[in-house]
């Protein structure tokens, strides 16, 4: 039998709750990550956030184009409701970015134990449409991290 513990991360990036979004998002992007854990002082999991979690906080704003037949006015007013469509964006980035990872985590954690099955794992993920397992001690502490990435590349290992 595979188990988590042959297919899991060991460095695992983590963050704690109250990391700024800017942070997190650069963390993610510097390491080619979509996720991970959020630990309190104790490495214990109380949270999980996503790049879905941060797009959710970021409100897009679209201008209401009128493409089809425009008026002689709105040809002159396009740009000017253009650029304050931009500037709406360019806001609730800027605002999404100060917020703190701890405001849109998932708090409701999906976890595994190392020594179980990486299909048991595999399962867990299927059911509950998650991407990755914090994977933690008897303690709830954080010891490691398994993707469905981490899964596929232990079956295909083991043929």
């Amino acid at each position: 039998m595979i188990t988590v513990e042959d297919a899991m991360a060991k460095d695992v990036v983590k963050f704690k709750d109250v990391d700024t979004i800017a942070y997190v998002t650069e963390v993610l992007r510097g390491k080619n990550i979509s996720g991970a854990p959020i630990v309190d002082e104790d490495n214990k999991v109380i949270g999980i956030v996503s790049e879905g979690d941060i797009m959710r906080l970021i409100e897009v704003h679209s201008p209401n184009l009128n493409l089809l037949l425009p008026a002689p006015f709105d040809l002159i007013e396009l740009p000017v409701r253009m650029e304050v469509g931009y500037e709406e964006i360019a806001n609730d980035v800027r605002k999404a970015a100060s917020v703190l990872v701890g405001e849109i985590m998932t708090k409701k954690v999906r976890t595994t134990k190392k020594d179980a099955s990486i299909s048991d794992a595999a399962a867990l993920m299927d059911k509950h449409n998650v991407n990755r397992l914090p994977v933690v001690d008897e303690n709830n502490k954080l010891v490691g991290i398994v993707t469905r990435g981490d899964i596929i590349g232990a079956l295909v290992r083991k043929e």
